[in-house]
């Protein structure tokens, strides 16, 4: 496996070494998490809506299943163009600065997500609805490709060491507070009558997203820069091109932190999107519970997201990883039996309880990808890692939809995916952990 040296390029002694203040890390990582949230939230909507709006309104020359893969389809397009975006953003993060390839992500998703809520529908313009939807999804997709690396890596290079756990959780908390956002809006405009819903209702949450980003961009305007990258400025330790330089000397440590990524990536839209439409669609379970089952979820992973980032501190990030995807594969089987009951209260528990924990190994991914590598590679191998871990797990609920028509409706496929991601990720956690990258910094 080839590998970096960690001290690389150039060791430096503790007095020049960058100076991280405890007192500003708390509030960086805040700035981070508040930034990110309105990303996922911005993000979000488009999953909840292709379960629930976009099968019906823009693929609708077919029949419902295939209408469904259509928009689950467009759904995982926003994963393949992850990984463009943070070959970009990682280039700019890398190169220029954190802080403003910060900046261009919120600014590119916001508007992307505002006019999702503007576009007509097959209806009005025919076969341009669902492709200017697939290329809104590409813009979103590319944006948030450097969003979730850029924001943990400034969080984390703020941070003294010994709290990087606490600190690379609060961007995660960013995804469950997105989801309470995106699902609560969607909760509420589902009380609306279903012709209402299906004219304008459902464009409520997108258009929210104009005067987010507004809020968005003044947060991320506050946001400083990190000490660890002006070091790296300062002495011209920069890559020229990040992304090439991390497949050509840090490949082995790309596929760790691609596997450690995997299911706080893919397990989450299992337990999310796939569960939304395999509740609604196959079993029939009212659309408002199952939307509803996420954001108790939501409330969970905030929990759960908060103490795992403080055990990582004391046990290691890679070890919080390796039992979370073990924990996760031992209920993969039980929370799908669960929702196959379609008692509501039992719905609710599985949903909640699935994504809780696989949030184990979601809580620490911050921590354990930043320190899988040096600052110079930072920015763009974080990026890469955790979008193309999205990448290759975007369409699962595609294809578990897909197997799952095959298998003539039952459930078991889904919790196969969910288990098999779920044992990678603990392998990524158990190698991980043996490969952080300690950084020299001084704290104030």
């Amino acid at each position: 496996m080839s590998d970096l040296d960690p001290a690389a390029p150039g060791a430096r002694s503790a007095p020049e070494a960058p100076v991280v203040s405890g007192r500003e890390s708390g509030r960086i990582a805040f700035a981070a998490f508040v930034g990110t949230a309105l990303e996922w939230y911005d993000y979000f909507l488009f999953g909840t809506a292709a379960a629930l709006v976009f099968n019906r309104l823009y693929f609708t020359t077919l029949d419902p299943t295939a209408a469904t893969l259509a928009a689950f389809a467009t759904f995982g397009v926003g994963f393949v163009a992850r990984p463009i975006g943070a070959v970009l953003f990682g280039w700019m993060g890398d190169r220029i600065g954190r802080r403003p390839a910060l900046l261009l992500t919120v600014v590119a998703i916001g508007a992307a997500t505002g006019l999702i809520g503007l576009l007509p529908d097959f209806a009005a313009i025919g076969v341009a609805a669902p492709l200017l939807l697939a290329l809104l999804r590409l813009v979103q997709g590319v944006a948030v490709g450097g969003e979730w690396g850029g924001a943990v890596t400034l969080a984390v290079e703020h941070a003294p060491p010994d709290k990087r756990g606490r600190y690379a959780a609060l961007p995660q908390i960013g995804s469950p507070v997105g989801t309470l956002l995106s699902s609560g809006a969607f909760a509420l405009v589902l009380l609306m009558p279903s012709e209402q819903f299906d004219s304008w209702g459902w464009r409520l949450p997108f258009l929210a997203a104009f005067p987010l980003l507004l809020v968005a961009v003044y947060i991320r305007r506050k946001v400083e820069e990190s000490p660890i990258f002006e070091e790296l400025e300062k002495r011209e330790e920069r890559s020229k091109v990040p992304a090439v330089d991390v497949f050509r000397q840090a490949w082995g440590r790309l596929l760790v932190a691609v596997a450690s990524a995997l299911l706080g990536v893919g397990g989450f839209y299992v337990m999310t999107t796939f569960a939304i439409s395999y509740g609604a669609d196959t079993l029939g379970v009212s659309r408002s519970l199952m939307v509803n089952s996420t954001l108790v979820a939501a409330v969970v992973q905030i929990g759960v997201i908060v103490v795992a980032g403080r055990f990582a501190e004391r046990l290691g990030p890679g070890r919080m990883t390796l039992w979370g995807g073990l924990a996760t594969a031992a209920v993969a089987f039980p929370v799908f039996w669960l929702i196959d009951t379609t008692v509501p209260a039992l719905v609710v528990v599985a949903v909640a309880a699935g994504v809780g924990i696989l949030s184990i190994a979601y809580a620490v991914s911050g921590a354990l990808l930043t320190e899988l590598f040096p600052a110079h590679l930072r920015y763009s191998g974080v990026a890469l890692a955790y979008n193309i871990a999205g990448a290759l797990s975007g369409f699962l609920p595609f294809i578990a939809t897909a197997l799952m028509d095959g298998a003539g409706g039952a459930s078991w496929v889904a919790s196969l995916l969910l288990a098999g991601v779920a044992l990678i990720t603990a392998a990524g956690g158990f190698y991980g952990e043996r490969l952080r990258v300690r950084d020299d910094v001084v704290v104030r």
